[in-house]
């Protein structure tokens, strides 16, 4: 798109539609920003070329490993990582490429994880995996700010989800779970760095899926007996998730961009459908065992989430905010009803989810966005679908339902049609 705006300049100015100065600052913006963003085709490639290399001398290295002294297993342990080093001080010294700079980014990380494991095969340093990939990640960590690599962040944040899921999910790691959270804070600068500079690239767009998903992943590190609570710290993460993507940076940009509205809504609702059984109600939780990392978390997810609903309310003046924003107030608010009468908190939390439906539909109808309109009618559908499963009702009546939903649908949506084409008509 730019090359054909910059092959158009003439010709604006010609036809004296934009001045001579005009063009000339439109050229220089998009000669800055292709400088900036390098091919996105060959820092794909240098990266995946790296990482080829890097696993076929692995590869190369374990078919006559057990014939090599231990001399020459540890020079063929620090050896990738010494080149690594060497490649990507070069490439800042000379001012090389981001290509460059990416594909020795890419190829050091992945020569500390393997000299970290070979070193530890040598001298058969015992230990688990999350001890492994703890020092690993650690280890790496620095590459996030001395070369500015995309490919770093990226890689930093998988591997700390990876971390994360090795401690939740085994149940035999000696670290601390909460450690997660640090490396994560650790990125978070880089990510910000990111943001400021207004630069769009596809690298950003996955950083905006992969936070808020790390977290989604991660989270149950802050649970350590009550895991019935599980189901409020994911409300208020979603709370904090919703309110991110209405900020002003966030707030006028497309699905793509927009994870954090997109991961905020539908994890509400996902939840909110699951605690509008009753089963769901029936725990009582010991208050005399609620550890400090569960009370913490709870108070920092709560906290974040007001201080955000506070920084949109006060920019919109309560014009334009979802229900979406205040959901994790209110289902607090049922949530501790539910300690005390568990019978009356999936009523309420069932009729929370209809209002919910019944806003996005309004909104969607004022908005003429189809995606919203459908949205709304899903989570009424949902609803009343998953009370066939809690409620005894015939066959002939759920098939009776279900016709109706579906006539709904598509009334709504033909309606919402005729709509905007008369908006288009009118002058």
């Amino acid at each position: 798109m730019s090359s054909k705006i910059k092959r158009a300049l003439p010709e604006l100015v010609e036809n004296g539609i934009i001045t001579e100065e005009i063009a000339q600052n439109i050229n220089n913006y998009y000669e800055t920003t292709s400088e900036s963003n390098p091919n996105r085709l060959f820092i794909v490639f240098g990266i995946l070329g790296a990482t080829l290399v890097g696993l076929g001398i692995i590869l190369i290295m374990a078919h006559n490993w057990d014939d090599f002294p231990k001399s020459i297993k540890l020079a063929l342990a620090f050896a990738p990582m010494l080149i690594g080093q060497f490649i990507l001080g070069y490439g800042i010294v000379k001012g090389k490429s981001m290509v460059w700079k990416e594909a020795a980014t890419a190829c050091l990380f992945f020569a500390v994880g393997a000299c970290i494991a070979i070193v530890s095969q040598v001298y058969h340093v015992s230990g688990d995996i999350e001890s492994y990939l703890l020092a690993w990640v650690v280890l790496c960590t620095p590459l996030l700010y001395v070369t500015k690599s995309k490919a770093a962040i990226i890689l930093h944040l998988v591997f700390c989800t990876y971390f994360a899921v090795e401690v939740n999910f085994t149940f035999r790691g000696t670290t601390f779970p909460q450690i997660y959270f640090i490396l994560l804070a650790v990125s978070i600068p880089r990510y910000i760095e990111m943001l400021k500079s207004k630069i769009p690239s596809a690298s950003l767009y996955m950083l905006h899926w992969m936070f808020p998903l790390s977290l989604i992943i991660s989270l149950p590190t802050c649970i350590e007996s009550n895991f019935e609570i599980g189901s409020l710290l994911y409300i208020l993460l979603f709370g904090v998730f919703y309110n991110i993507g209405q900020l002003p940076y966030f707030k006028d940009k497309s699905l793509l961009q927009n994870s954090y509205s997109f991961f905020g809504s539908l994890g509400t609702v996902i939840i909110l459908l699951i605690m509008s059984f009753k089963d769901p109600w029936r725990f009582n939780i010991n208050h005399n065992l609620i550890f400090f990392s569960e009370f913490i978390s709870i108070a920092i997810l709560f906290i974040s989430a007001c201080i955000l609903l506070y920084l949109n309310n006060k920019q919109q003046k309560l014009r334009g905010s979802h229900l979406f924003q205040y959901t994790f107030l209110i289902f607090g608010a049922i949530f501790l009803i539910g300690q005390t009468n568990p019978m009356l908190a999936p009523i309420f939390v069932n009729i929370l989810l209809l209002i919910l439906g019944l806003v996005t539909i309004k909104i969607g109808t004022d908005k003429l966005h189809f995606g919203l309109l459908n949205y709304g009618l899903l989570i009424i559908a949902a609803v009343i679908t998953f009370r066939f499963y809690d409620t005894d009702i015939s066959f002939a009546l759920r098939g009776i339902i279900f016709l109706l939903l579906g006539i709904g649908f598509f009334v709504a949506n033909y309606i919402m049609f005729k709509k905007q084409n008369a908006k288009k008509i009118q002058p």
